[in-house]
């Protein structure tokens, strides 16, 4: 694996899009307050597909694969501004993606509404929501939104990391908790969290380390455990099998291949 990768200046930063969303979430709160949510979260029916589960059931010597959608990039501009959730997702479920992961966060990503419904649906596969997640709101949004994961980032709830998790778990809901560091990785262990996920990104400068999840991995043996950021293909596999990683989380390379089932098997089926 290489070191620390080069990519171009992000133009947007972990504080300003935090701002942002927490802008937003105040709007949407005012408009739906948190008890109106909360009470039509939990009169929805739901049937989770299980996600943690899911990242353990590679074969030996493999890694699940987390196909990621997402139009755009902070750190890398446009990435498939058309694209269709439903036709990418199903191509990933052709490919043997084992989970989703889906971006909804609508200024710096692009996200649309219907994107996570449309991509699960078509897949059959479970579904992460992937957001920035700044406020309790959000958890009983995720629920409508039919999600069976939600994303999240120490580096943005920091002590309140356990309590999100439990409010997550109560509302039926499979944390994925990511962090970058070892202190972040530290508070995720102190929460009930089952699923990690590890970036090799850092979310304040947006630079990728390729060596930080499987460095930080062996601390969190006993969780299921997944690497993100940096991975383009099956040769940036290599090793993570070994450091007690069972997933890998690919976004980037998947929604630029041509053959995006194509992409997604090329992993699935490479030696880690």
């Amino acid at each position: 694996m290489s070191g620390v990768e080069a990519e171009r200046p992000a133009r947007v930063f972990l504080p300003e899009i935090v701002q942002h969303r927490r802008a937003a979430v105040a709007r949407l709160c005012a408009e739906t307050p948190l008890a109106e949510i909360a009470r039509r979260a939990a009169a929805v029916v739901r049937r989770p597909r299980p996600f943690g589960p899911a990242l353990r059931a590679a074969g030996p010597g493999h890694l699940a694969v987390i196909a990621e959608l997402k139009r755009v990039s902070p750190a890398s501009g446009p990435l498939a501004p058309g694209l269709e959730p439903a036709a990418v997702a199903a191509a990933y479920a052709r490919g043997g993606a084992a989970a989703l992961s889906v971006l909804t966060e609508p200024e710096f990503f692009r996200a649309r509404p219907g994107d996570l419904p449309a991509a699960r649906e078509a897949s059959g596969l479970p579904t992460l929501r992937k957001d920035f997640v700044v406020d309790p709101w959000q958890l009983h949004e995720t629920v409508l939104l039919g999600a069976d994961a939600v994303l999240l980032l120490v580096v943005v709830l920091g002590p309140r990391t356990a309590e999100f998790v439990d409010l997550s778990l109560d509302l039926g809901l499979e944390p994925f908790v990511e962090v970058h560091t070892a202190q972040e990785l530290e508070i995720a262990l102190g929460t009930r969290a089952s699923v990690l996920g590890i970036n090799n990104r850092d979310l304040t400068s947006f630079a990728v380390d390729a060596t930080t999840a499987a460095r930080l991995a062996p601390r969190a043996a006993g969780r299921t455990v997944a690497a993100l950021s940096g991975i383009r293909g099956p040769a940036d596999l290599r090793g993570l099998r070994a450091a007690g990683i069972h997933a890998v989380l690919v976004g980037e390379a998947l929604v630029r291949a041509g053959d995006a089932e194509g992409a997604v098997r090329a992993l699935a089926e490479a030696t880690a």
